[in-house]
């Protein structure tokens, strides 16, 4: 069970309008959105991963501290949540060693894991595992094994494995049909398909001995959150379908599948076993 904390003004669907050097303006509504979230694990006994923004620690750290002493692992989503092919290899070293230092020094865990924000470790960006192995994280969970308008590599593995730079891979979860990829169980994914889909996918995956990777966003329980206009009907709509269902979804599917940290599974796969959700 994965949680990438940006909040609603900073997803790169907005970028093309809502500047980063704009965000301070913003009202951030993350607080209450991650408090759903952690009332909704803790009813059913979950633990998972939280990719955290530098940019959010920075301003909220007590709320990240509160997700660790609730037992979550920290994981690192970049500073800034720009992609990866907009920035050169210094810049990305720097974003990825300053945002692990900072979380690291408010919860007091040893930061191993990161997710690129828009899955944006590509086949242009496949550099990005030997500076992320070099700065001492453990294992990425970004590469999304299918096709797609702004990210994925189509022809990845899907299992989790060893790259070799060192580093673990967790990629993000798909459902063979045939010979077609659907991704499944997270953000849109998730939103957008009925529950019983989900699960079946969910259950499909495992019983071809893959765990399977749910990733959610705060402002996907976030209903009342501001129109963005300028951007196209069609960014709105990726944005916002499902939003008004989703907790109660997700609440179905905790009560149905076992699920636990990114750290924890990968600990499990590498002992031979294999739990059923990340």
């Amino acid at each position: 069970m994965t949680v990438d904390v940006e909040d609603w003004f900073q997803v790169e669907n907005f970028s093309d309008v809502i500047q980063r050097d704009h965000w301070p303006k913003y009202k951030l509504r993350i607080s209450d959105n991650i408090r759903k979230i952690l009332e909704l694990f803790s009813k059913t006994d979950v633990h998972g991963t939280f990719f955290v923004l530098g940019w959010i620690a920075e301003r909220l750290p007590k709320m990240i501290e509160e997700i660790a002493k609730c037992g979550h692992e920290i994981g690192s989503h970049g500073w800034s949540h720009r992609t990866i092919w907009n920035m050169t290899r210094s810049q990305f070293s720097d974003d990825v060693v300053n945002t692990r230092l900072l979380l690291q020094d408010i919860t007091k865990q040893s930061i191993l894991g990161y997710r690129a924000p828009s899955f944006s470790i590509t086949q242009r960006t496949l550099w990005a595992m030997k500076v992320l192995s070099e700065a001492g994280y453990m294992y990425d969970s970004s590469i999304f094994p299918i096709h797609h308008d702004l990210y994925g590599i189509p022809n990845a593995r899907l299992s989790v494995h060893k790259t070799p730079e060192g580093l673990w891979e967790i990629p993000l979860s798909v459902l063979e049909v045939g010979r077609f990829r659907i991704p499944v169980a997270g953000g849109g994914y998730f939103r957008l398909y009925p529950r019983f889909l989900t699960y079946y996918a969910i259950r499909s995956i495992n019983r071809a001995g893959r765990p399977t990777i749910v990733f959610l966003h705060p402002w996907e329980f976030d209903p009342n959150q501001p129109y963005v206009s300028g951007v196209g009907w069609k960014k709105i709509a990726r944005h916002r379908v499902g939003i008004a269902r989703n907790e109660k979804k997700l609440a179905w599917l905790l009560k149905k599948i076992k699920f636990a940290p990114a750290i924890s599974v990968l600990k499990e796969i590498q002992n031979g076993c294999c739990m059923g959700g990340l």
